[in-house]
């Protein structure tokens, strides 16, 4: 049955046996580790060697090993469920026989050492057994049968043991491993650090089930909800590790059934029409959630360029239907470090979309009113269009190095007096000031001995806005650099009406080169600080 996050059942924590009883007071203390008895034979010896000979036992990974793991394992299951249900109510009357249930299931995890017994240890119809204690009451143990999963079906592990991994996968997915490993996912409390770790160990084995047997993926969809936990994971604004697997997860089940064209087709629909109830637009939603989590991928990018998804958000955009900030969400991922995407866009005219976007003048006709929203909202909605719109154009700057799409994408911030410059600037103001807010807040904290290490002052940094006006520096920074004398003029005029230098601007660009990260590997790491420097140098 399924329960609250935080539910037990009477199951308390694990714990060790209790203490000696009292008659213990009377007992010779036992001999030091080096004591000797009258035949002079080190204790400390005796236990390295009974160490040794154990660890030499273990490693004798055979059918009869393995059948007596089994039947030991069954034995101590059969004691807890006839204690547990002897004392539904007293706890501690069934506590030891779950502290021996855990250790057995420990004991199992040697078969990961001997993939090619798997089939015997299906056959001796041990995973139903197992499968069970997923929906044990108390938590501990059910996600001591996650770890065991996890371990028997890792990628190391069945290197070169396809046809045993295959009969185990099998095996588990006919007893409704899926259904069940999601269900114990979904009472899970991530506020207890072991069961943040069971949560990793639940993706980590879907993983590797997909991975054996890809099928898998499309029964994870119809058969459990997992999707629904992951959407649900990815759209909490805080970022953390939980959040960056369920991504990475979902990306992986979306690409296993072509989900970058299942998505587009879906999304499709609402192209010129709006949701028309909550759930609807809820679902759509979750749709756009889908397909950004399908864009990460290098492949999955080229997928949504040849299945004409950058023309189709385009189209949603152009209708300015309740989808519009959405499509432009599914652009700049598309758009990020992919070139293919940039000039596609341009080609099909997305310029002359984009920027009255960029100016305000889409956002401001947008019609609210298909979307119920306060007036919070409404700020928060405009500020995320633009701080996408920032990161999209920085994307075609860094996407379309040359030739006729360089010329048209320039020639945009010539036009009409530079007014695209000016919006730049507006921008950069914006958000300076609410990085500089944000700074002298933390300095405040400081004061009062509430220290922060540098890492975390840079990422509040970041979520006040540091990160979309560093883009901004660098669309200046590539405008600049093109030498246009009008371009310049501009620049330099504006910088001095706002009471401001080129330094301002280099120092926040110096800032972006030294905290580039290396996540698309040290030779796109180096490519980028390397043009970030080339504006650092120019300015």
């Amino acid at each position: 049955m399924e329960l609250p996050a935080d539910a037990r059942s009477h199951a308390p924590k694990r714990k060790r046996p209790a203490a000696a009883n009292d008659d213990d007071d009377f007992l010779p203390p036992p001999p030091p580790p080096t004591a000797r008895y009258d035949n002079g034979v080190d204790l400390s010896l005796l236990e390295a060697l009974e160490k040794s000979q154990a660890s030499t036992a273990i490693d004798l990974l055979d059918l009869k090993t393995l059948k007596k793991l089994v039947l030991s394992f069954e034995r101590r299951l059969k004691d807890n469920i006839e204690a547990r249900l002897k004392y539904p109510s007293q706890p501690e009357k069934f506590a030891d026989s779950e502290i021996d249930l855990h250790e057995e299931i420990q004991k199992l995890k040697i078969l990961a050492g001997g993939p090619e017994l798997y089939p015997d240890l299906v056959n001796l119809n041990t995973i139903p057994s197992l499968l069970g204690l997923l929906t044990h009451d108390n938590t501990d143990i059910s996600n001591d049968v996650v770890s065991l999963i996890q371990d028997l079906t890792d990628e190391d592990v069945l290197e070169d043991n396809d046809e045993p991994a295959l009969v185990l996968v099998d095996a588990l997915v006919e007893n409704n491993v899926l259904e069940l490993l999601v269900q114990n996912l979904l009472r899970l409390n991530e506020t207890d650090p072991d069961e943040v770790a069971a949560v990793y160990g639940t993706l980590a084995t879907i993983e590797n089930l997909i991975e054996v047997k890809p099928a898998v993926a499309e029964l994870v969809c119809e058969k459990t909800k997992l999707m629904r936990w992951l959407l649900g994971k990815i759209k909490v604004r805080e970022f953390d590790g939980s959040k960056q697997y369920a991504s990475e997860i979902l990306a992986i089940l979306l690409g296993q059934i072509n989900g970058v064209d299942v998505v587009l087709q879906a999304v499709a629909m609402y192209k010129s029409r709006d949701p028309k109830t909550p759930d609807e637009e809820e679902m759509v939603e979750n749709l756009f959630d889908c397909l950004c989590c399908l864009l990460m991928p290098l492949e999955n990018k080229e997928r949504f360029v040849n299945a004409e998804g950058v023309e189709l958000m385009i189209i949603v955009m152009n209708q300015k239907k309740s989808c519009y900030g959405s499509a432009i969400r599914a652009l700049d991922f598309a758009m990020t470090n992919y070139p293919p995407a940039c000039e596609r866009f341009v080609d099909v005219m997305g310029l002359k979309t984009a920027f009255p976007a960029f100016m305000g003048k889409a956002s401001s006709s947008f019609p609210f009113c298909i979307i119920p929203m306060n007036k919070n909202m409404k700020k928060r909605f405009k500020e995320e269009l633009e701080e996408r719109l920032v990161s999209l154009i920085a994307s075609l700057f860094g996407g379309i190095l040359r030739g006729s799409r360089k010329e048209r994408l320039m020639s945009k911030f010539v036009e009409n007096e530079c007014e695209k410059i000016d919006r730049l600037m507006e921008l950069y103001m914006r958000y300076s000031n609410r990085v500089k807010a944000e700074t002298e807040w933390m300095d405040k904290l400081e004061l009062d001995e509430l220290e922060m290490d540098e890492e975390e002052k840079y990422n509040r940094r970041l979520e006040s806005g540091l990160y979309t006006l560093q883009l901004i520096a660098v669309i200046l920074g590539h405008l600049w650099t093109s030498e246009h004398p009008k371009m310049r003029t501009r620049i330099e005029l504006l910088l001095k009406q706002n009471k401001l230098t080129k330094k301002d601007v280099k120092n926040i660009l110096q800032e972006y080169h030294d905290n580039i990260g290396d996540l698309d590997g040290p030779e796109e790491k180096e490519r980028a600080q390397t043009r970030i420097q080339k504006f650092i140098s120019a300015f």
